[in-house]
């Protein structure tokens, strides 16, 4: 995947907190920009918004 860009809710402020995603018509994956070369977490486009909203209901550590 090329087109990746920050992801809105990855925090204000000096960025400390960013994740990047990027999409395709068929799979959406999020990286930390802090470790790029490391582990991607892919997902068929279909269960992207639903990890989304998953992640949302969580309480902020």
């Amino acid at each position: 995947m090329e087109n990746w860009r920050k992801s809105s809710y990855s925090g204000g402020g000096d960025g400390n907190d960013c994740v990047e995603v990027a999409n395709t018509s068929t799979h959406a994956a999020v990286r930390d920009t802090k470790a790029r070369a490391q582990a991607t977490l892919i997902f068929p486009a279909a269960a992207f918004v639903p990890f989304i909203e998953d992640l949302k209901q969580r309480p902020r550590r």
